[in-house]
């Protein structure tokens, strides 16, 4: 265990530094700098900002010093917002983020999976159908769309909830759910197709043979065994919810993180494009960390050693 421990860690620490080279790589093969877009400006002060950032030396002596900041969790000031550093625009925005994306998450993986159990437990009734019809829009409608039709009809409309901004947890509900609809018809679907497969096993004939109901069947033997194929999607699943928040964020005027991502492209904020994108990376990498670890605990037939061969 430990050694398949250490190795998930380097592995997780190489890719980390690849990302960050690449991430580095790409800012500087960019055309122009954070202060293009600065007007009416003497020379003699852009030289003096430059030089005060250290966008003047040399591009090994400003990866060198990039480097050094990731170590030291010291990602640099902001170019575009004065006083304010990377690390505390990361400890502003994230929070907000990452209690949106645990509402979207919990969302999406309790009612994915309940839809999927009562898709496969009513297979091709009318309930799979209408079940499998939901995911399909859920699928097809891209979040930012679903996200202004749950502002027009639930909000504006209804009046029932708040359009956007950000306080209490009646203002979470519409962006959870926009976040929420394309994980949750993914984990129906592939519930769906796993339970339905599953079924059909000899074992699970033999559970109903004893007079086991349908749902002492699904919790005791058929739900554990279709759950591996999702603990492998709560990996990228996690991050793609993060992530995918920032158009979400800015339509619902949320201060999380994706609306600082978005705004230093914009702006060219180097040091927030490149500390965000690291951040971003360095939760992915952990996700999929855990659920390398935790398939271990859900199956204890899959061997640590077999995965390490794999690996």
């Amino acid at each position: 265990m430990t050694q398949f421990l250490l190795k998930k860690i380097i592995i997780l620490l190489v890719s980390l530094f690849m990302v960050a080279t690449l991430t580095f790589a790409l800012m500087q093969m960019i055309p122009g700098d954070p202060f293009t877009q600065e007007k009416a400006v003497p020379e003699e002060i852009l030289k003096a900002m430059y030089r005060h950032y250290g966008l003047d030396q040399p591009w090994y002596v400003q990866y060198w010093r990039y480097m050094k900041g990731l170590v030291t969790f010291d990602l640099g000031p902001s170019f575009k917002y004065q006083g304010r550093t990377v690390s505390e625009i990361i400890r502003e925005g994230f929070p907000v983020s990452l209690t949106l994306g645990l509402e979207a998450l919990l969302l999406s993986i309790f009612t994915g999976i309940g839809l999927g159990c009562i898709a496969s437990l009513k297979h091709a009734k009318w309930q799979d159908h209408f079940t499998m019809v939901l995911a399909v829009l859920g699928i097809s409608v891209p979040s930012f769309i679903l996200a202004t039709f749950l502002q027009y009809f639930f909000a504006m409309k209804l009046d029932l909830l708040p359009v956007a901004r950000w306080g209490t947890f009646d203002h979470s509900i519409l962006p959870a759910i926009a976040l929420a609809a394309l994980p949750t018809a993914f984990i129906a679907r592939l519930t769906r197709s796993n339970m339905v497969e599953i079924m059909q096993q000899d074992y699970i004939q033999t559970a109903q043979s004893k007079g086991l109901n349908s749902f002492q069947i699904v919790l005791r033997h058929c739900l554990r065994n279709a759950l591996l194929p999702i603990v492998t999607y709560l990996g990228p699943l996690t991050t793609a919810i993060l992530t995918g928040s920032f158009a979400v964020e800015k339509i619902f005027g949320i201060p999380g993180l994706g609306q600082w991502f978005v705004m230093s492209i914009t702006n060219r904020d180097y040091t927030v494009i490149m500390g965000t994108t690291v951040f971003y990376s360095a939760i992915l990498m952990l996700s999929v960390f855990l659920v390398d670890v935790l398939y271990c605990f859900i199956d204890p037939r899959i061997q640590l050693i077999d995965r390490k061969v794999r690996v």
